[in-house]
């Protein structure tokens, strides 16, 4: 499967973004799709998850109530609309597919995803 993240961009503190995972090739495999981010000297961390149906998603404490996770009805592509960014947002993000636990549950771990995308730079001003 290969996933192409999109949507990055330079945005005012406070402001929001939209990022866009296009997955393509096996689409039919059920996956959990994850968001996960990377600053400059930080370890990649888990930002938001949701399960092949789109009915389960979990977020990382620090976005909570600020990024919503979604995915459309075809399964083709997930959405990460964040708003209310603050500086600290300010990573590289990639989005990344778990096949291994049916796309019906969520580990907030980068070693479980199997297959990632090339990431998209999100940068917040203060």
């Amino acid at each position: 499967v290969q996933l192409q993240a999109s949507g990055g961009g330079l945005v005012q503190a406070g402001g929001s973004l939209r990022l866009s995972c296009k997955v393509s090739g096996r689409t039919s495999t059920p996956y959990t799709i994850g968001w996960f981010r990377q600053a400059p000297d930080k370890e990649r961390e888990f930002v938001a998850a949701i399960s092949w149906d789109g009915s389960i998603p979990y977020y990382a404490d620090s976005v909570k109530g600020r990024f919503t996770i979604s995915r459309d009805n075809a399964r083709i592509t997930v959405y990460l609309q964040m708003n209310s960014l603050k500086p600290e947002d300010t990573a590289v993000y990639y989005c990344a597919a778990d096949s291994s636990l049916g796309g019906i549950a969520i580990v907030p771990l980068a070693t479980e995803y199997e297959y990632w995308g090339q990431g998209t730079q999100v940068t917040v001003s203060s």
